[in-house]
């Protein structure tokens, strides 16, 4: 159960983060990025990265939408974990390794907390300037800022019209053993 708020993310179970603790990324935070492809990657994210064997995250193409995703060691373990269930020589498997893992770059924090970018993965997903990074709990995605605004609004309709037919799916499903019994 999420429990406390710290820093602007949540810890899980209401532990102290710190080594070895998950955090959770929240938030969405403008920045640009500088000449060299260098972003400032939030305090908070960076806590909630921690506890991975280098000292930064992981970005890459997402394969949900045209943005990278990113995080810590929990965000690769998943991934993994979820590639691990297939086997060997399937073509989804195939197709995830060689998006997730084989587009994967890790970055390492400097000393004033950014990261620096490649240069492909900004070509590709068009990081040119002014950047969105979005928390999304065990991962944050960075996005263009004006085709962020437009993804935001699409899931916030998507969300809506979504719990609403989930919500009347669990009325119906509440009046059904009433209706038998």
């Amino acid at each position: 159960m999420l429990t406390q708020m710290q820093g602007g993310f949540l810890d899980l179970g209401g532990r102290s983060v710190g080594p070895g603790a998950v955090g959770v990324f929240l938030s969405t935070f403008e920045k640009q990025l500088d000449a060299k492809r260098r972003i400032v990657v939030p305090q908070e994210f960076r806590a909630a990265a921690g506890g991975g064997p280098f000292d930064g995250v992981v970005c890459f193409p997402s394969i949900e939408a045209d943005c990278l995703e990113g995080g810590g060691r929990a965000l690769f373990d998943r991934y993994a974990a979820l590639v691990d269930e297939l086997p060997f020589g399937d073509p989804l498997r195939t197709a995830l390794e060689t998006s997730i893992f084989g587009g994967m770059a890790t970055l390492s924090f400097d000393t004033a907390g950014r990261i620096v970018l490649p240069e492909a993965l900004c070509e590709q997903m068009g990081l040119i300037d002014w950047v969105v990074v979005v928390g999304l709990r065990d991962r944050f995605q960075i996005w263009p800022r004006d085709r962020f605004r437009a993804w935001r609004e699409e899931q916030r309709l998507a969300a809506r019209t979504g719990l609403a037919e989930l919500r009347q799916a669990q009325r119906q499903a509440q009046i059904m053993p009433k209706a038998v019994g």
